[in-house]
């Protein structure tokens, strides 16, 4: 994996407003790699090792939380992030308009 391109997902991850969210394909389109949306979500899984950044601002293209992660809806509930009743965050209402 490209050192630049895993630093770059990650400032722009920093960039998340509180209280807002955003997707993995929206974050590689911001980076310059509309393809590599998986690629930004294994970036962020490992996220950790490069320092501390909000990743649990950054979720699907339907709203829903990384799996296994239950830590994730608290932290964006605590920030006052809206959830459906399917469980998935309301992107009409709290995704990042940059």
């Amino acid at each position: 994996m490209e050192e630049h391109f895993v630093y770059l997902v990650l400032s722009i991850v920093e960039e998340i407003p509180y209280g807002k969210v955003a997707t993995y394909q929206q974050i590689a389109r911001l980076a310059g790699r509309d393809k590599n949306a998986r690629l930004v979500a294994r970036i962020l899984a490992n996220a950790n090792r490069y320092g501390n950044y909000p990743c649990h601002r950054v979720v699907n293209s339907k709203g829903r939380t990384a799996p296994n992660w239950e830590e994730q809806r608290l932290l964006l509930e605590e920030e006052g992030v809206q959830f459906q009743r399917n469980g998935c965050v309301d992107l009409a209402v709290d995704q990042w308009k940059q």
